[in-house]
């Protein structure tokens, strides 16, 4: 099939990629001419696991990149929209991309397209991005048919590639047969073992999302709160997620307490999700008290450090290892790592920070080099600090060489904001340990 993709941002990209890999003839485009040039060239602008190479390997035969919308749009038989959902100042959702997209499809469509809304979006904008298009149809005085579809994107940062070439599920909101068809065929090379379309209609697809992401994040919320009322009490955090986890009704996925998620999805979606329900009248009190714990998880987290060290940090030095909100990606938003060193930073700590793929998106968009160190590798930036804090489990932190370490370190003090080091017993080595749900 013919497939433009509007957006070549994380989602987008990996769409489009993906679809090209199974011999779909795909356009992705973008209306920044220098990102444009530069994936024309082989320069990938994010870092995601074999995204650089399924790219290399499908440019200029499956895969192209353009800033020519309107003659992609053309040349298409299913026009996906995944143009980011950023939210406001006020915590909406700015949907402004999406509607100049369905601006520019409506001046473009020239023949029967499927119009796919591939951007987390809150329910209704579907039906609004149809409208848009129809008018713009009018406007231009032909006649032209299309349908519209929700087709939620459900891939993890880090893991995006995997989980669209072996989806769980592929979740498709329309209202007609055909168009059910149609996008059946488009993904049945991802299901060769067993079909996993579901189909329904486009405003539960477009829900969906929203509720998925809530559903996790509730999680991570709720045993970050049971990890705090387990240090209040001399619990375990450790012991009671394996004790809670072994029940097959709950699971050991996203149990791991920590200094709160952080991302694109959640904190947006979660904040959606809450505008949404006061749109419509109701209060939806778990879903804000899952944000709420979620921001004070890091303020919980950085009073550990204040209680040990005190108000002035003054002729200190902190490590952090770990920048990204999560292993496997160069990505920062909403990350722990940027309020955790602003207030170290704001109380006249000096910092050094460690992180595989981070570093350059970090002194682009929050810390330049006059305000931290950036370390070649884990070792150099411990060297003579006072103490070492660990904020992302990225694989290369689990086991460090800790005899390396209190050579290094001026304090053998690690405040452990994963729990990764729970079972080295580093208080039997010398060590100053802190972690999440345990005293």
């Amino acid at each position: 099939m013919k497939l433009v993709v509007i957006g070549t941002g994380y989602v987008g990209l990996v769409v489009g990629t993906c679809f090209s890999e199974m011999g779909n003839e795909v356009i992705c485009v973008d209306k920044n001419k220098q990102k444009i040039e530069k994936l024309n060239n082989g320069i990938i602008p994010i870092y995601e696991p074999g995204l650089k190479e399924l790219i290399q390997n499908n440019i200029h035969k499956t895969l192209s990149f353009s800033i020519d919308t309107k003659r992609a749009i053309e040349e298409s038989d299913i026009v996906f929209v995944a143009v980011g959902t950023p939210m406001d100042k006020n915590g909406e959702v700015d949907l402004s991309a999406v509607f100049n997209v369905a601006n520019i499809i409506g001046e473009s469509i020239n023949a029967y397209k499927i119009i796919v809304s591939k951007s987390t979006v809150p329910v209704g904008t579907t039906n609004k991005i149809e409208k848009i298009i129809k008018k713009g149809i009018k406007e231009r005085k032909i006649r032209v048919r299309f349908d519209m579809v929700s087709n939620p994107e459900f891939l993890k940062e880090g893991a995006a590639i995997n989980d669209f070439m072996k989806p769980d599920r592929v979740v498709i909101g329309a209202e007609k047969d055909n168009v059910f068809k149609k996008m059946k065929e488009l993904y049945s090379p991802f299901f060769r073992t067993y079909d996993r379309l579901i189909t329904m209609d486009i405003a539960s697809a477009e829900m969906t999302k929203y509720a998925a992401n809530a559903m996790l994040a509730t999680k991570i919320s709720f045993m970050n709160e049971m990890a705090n009322i387990c240090e209040n009490t001399g619990a375990d955090i450790n012991k009671v997620r394996i004790g809670i986890g072994s029940d097959s009704r709950i699971g050991y996925n996203f149990m791991y307490p920590g200094v709160g998620y952080g991302g694109t999805c959640f904190p947006k979606d979660i904040s959606a999700l809450i505008q949404l329900g006061k749109e419509t009248g109701y209060n939806p009190q778990l879903i804000v008290s899952v944000d709420e714990v979620n921001k004070n998880q890091k303020k919980f987290f950085l009073d550990k450090i204040i209680k040990k060290f005190g108000e002035n940090l003054f002729d200190l030095t902190f490590a952090i290892w770990g920048l990204s909100f999560k292993p496997e990606t160069d990505d920062m938003r909403e990350a722990p790592s940027i309020f955790i060193i602003k207030e170290l930073l704001l109380r006249g700590a000096k910092i050094r920070v460690y992180d595989p793929k981070a570093m350059s998106y970090s002194k682009k968009y929050y810390f330049d080099e006059s305000l931290v160190f950036y370390a070649k590798d884990k070792y150099e930036a411990i060297k003579e600090v006072d103490a070492m804090i660990l904020l992302t489990e990225w694989k290369e932190f689990r086991s460090p060489d800790f005899n390396r370490l209190q050579l290094l370190m001026k304090n053998t003090i690690i405040f452990d904001g994963r729990n990764q080091y729970n079972g080295f017993n580093l208080d039997q080595i010398g060590f100053e340990y802190f972690q999440i749900g345990k005293k």
